[in-house]
């Protein structure tokens, strides 16, 4: 395999000299893998919302198709092909610090989205996200999402619920509504949690609708959701950070898953 190394980093090394608050993502991790989930709050300014609020307004357009996605309910998909606003929110290091406790070095974003429920919507079922890897429960989650608050979350306006300690579960336990409880959080907070947490949209009660983005991970060695090689073109790829690039696909898990015509992928970009 013809690998130049510093092609080869993990992100523990892409992200050195970075602050990261250990004694804080010790913390958090400790109740993610008690609760199965956990919130940050405040972790990006009121003004950075606002800005990706702007950002979003001018993408969001058509409905959910079905219940799960929301008929009363704007989303937008293949989101890092058309706009850098959340790129942030993708690397930000508390949540890279809490994915480096989490899986594997080399792991990956699996999809993004920006989703906007609005008033009217009612509650989506109660769901885990990395179902569609088809193992037996109780087991090690396969996936982790984060979803950024970018107005307020609040009982009443769409909050995501999560039902606490339901990544322990086996395959014969079926969340119910009444185990779940309301992510209330303020503009510019993260809600985290392990693929295997039952969760599920709220409903959106009041006349204003409520923005959030997401960012989902996997480990290395699994499909993404979302294909990224064939979403973002090279000269798009040329644009986003190293660390975004690897966590794309751009990047080899070893010793060598992700090569193309053996050698590393960052390679295609030259």
């Amino acid at each position: 395999m013809l690998f130049r190394s510093d092609q080869a980093q993990t992100y523990r090394q892409l992200q050195t000299g970075s602050e990261r608050n250990t004694a804080e993502i010790d913390q958090d991790f400790e109740k993610l893998m008690r609760d199965g989930y956990v919130i940050i709050k405040s972790l990006i300014s009121q003004e950075s919302c606002q800005a990706i609020k702007q950002e979003a307004y001018a993408l969001l357009e058509r409905k959910g198709r079905n219940s799960f996605e929301g008929l009363q309910t704007q989303r937008v998909y293949n989101v890092l092909a058309k706009t850098r606003i959340t790129d942030q929110l993708a690397v930000h290091p508390q949540i890279l610090g809490l994915m480096d406790r989490l899986f594997e070095p080399g792991f990956l974003l699996s999809q993004s989205q920006m989703i906007n429920i609005l008033p009217e919507e009612s509650a989506q079922h109660l769901h885990y996200d990395d179902a569609f890897y088809r193992l037996p429960r109780p087991r090690k989650a396969l996936g982790a999402a984060t979803i950024w608050a970018i107005d307020d979350f609040t009982e009443h306006n769409g909050a995501t619920v999560v039902v606490p300690k339901s990544h322990c579960w086996g395959d014969d336990q079926i969340a119910q509504r009444s185990a779940a409880i309301s992510a209330v959080m303020p503009a510019g907070s993260v809600l985290f949690f392990l693929g295997t947490t039952w969760h599920g949209g709220g409903e959106n009660q009041t006349k204003a609708p409520r923005l959030a983005v997401t960012h989902q991970y996997c480990e290395a060695y699994l499909r993404q959701q979302e294909n990224y090689l064939l979403e973002l073109s090279k000269e798009t790829v040329k644009s986003l950070s190293p660390t975004l690039q690897a966590l794309v696909g751009y990047s080899i898990y070893p010793p060598f898953m992700g090569m193309v015509d053996g050698m590393h992928p960052l390679r295609t970009l030259e």
